[in-house]
């Protein structure tokens, strides 16, 4: 806390948590330790980074005024995460019953036996998302830590396994099916080239059998000829 005789400053620093592309803010508060009322008037070295409200106002005595100040969200980091910007605070008494409205510029110049207090405030930039301590483990007492899958080389083999079976099911299911379409194939050809050999064997027999009737027809005419060539001989003999 910085201390005048007109204002107490809470806190003397400016912390941001910075993250990029994200605007971050933080407050102060003026605490009017007088009798008399003060008007205050906020500055900083970069304007355009920064929005205060208020950045003028009245504190009456006895009375705390809180401050915001808002940083605009940042592209990138400064290096080393160190920031120059600076804010200045202006403090100076007032007539009793002053408004903000009637703040003007005019009333923080030094004139003559004028006091006119100031305070210089710095920017720290804090990480927004801090990294965590990590534990101490104290050797006795302290339970052994659960093994992970991948820790633990036996499950992760079993694991391995288990995926390596779920993804040759549908492989051996289908060579299953491939050699059954193909073992019916095979089956369906030999069908056909049996039932063909068959068909050929019966022709052959066919043409035999046809082959014989008319030979044995052919010698029955010729004996019947010569047996009719004889009787006609015998008859006209």
């Amino acid at each position: 806390m910085s201390t005048g005789d007109l204002l107490n400053i809470h806190p003397i620093e400016l912390k941001f948590p910075f993250e990029l592309r994200k605007q971050s803010s933080c407050s102060m508060q003026l605490t009017n330790k007088s009798d008399k009322y003060v008007a205050f008037k906020v500055k900083t070295t970069n304007p355009k980074k920064y929005c205060v409200r208020p950045n003028t106002g009245i504190v009456m005595p006895g009375s705390t005024c809180s401050v915001t100040v808002t940083m605009q969200a940042q592209k990138e980091a400064p290096p080393d995460m160190q920031c120059k910007d600076k804010f200045l605070l202006q403090s100076v008494v007032a007539p009793n019953g002053t408004t903000t409205k009637e703040i003007t510029s005019e009333m923080f110049n030094k004139e003559g036996d004028k006091v006119v207090e100031e305070f210089k405030l710095r920017v720290v930039y804090i990480p927004a998302n801090p990294p965590s301590p990590v534990p101490e483990e104290s050797d006795e007492g302290s339970s052994p830590p659960r093994p992970s899958v991948l820790e633990n080389g036996y499950q992760d083999s079993s694991l391995l396994d288990a995926v390596s079976r779920t993804l040759e099911e549908p492989k051996e299911k289908s060579f299953e099916t491939w050699s059954l379409i193909s073992r019916l194939t095979e089956e369906k050809t030999s069908a056909l080239q049996q039932n063909q050999k068959l068909q050929h064997e019966l022709e052959l027999m066919r043409k035999q059998i046809s082959k014989k009737h008319t030979g044995s027809v052919s010698l029955l005419v010729a004996f019947l000829i010569g047996l009719f060539g004889i009787l006609v001989g015998y008859i006209f003999k």
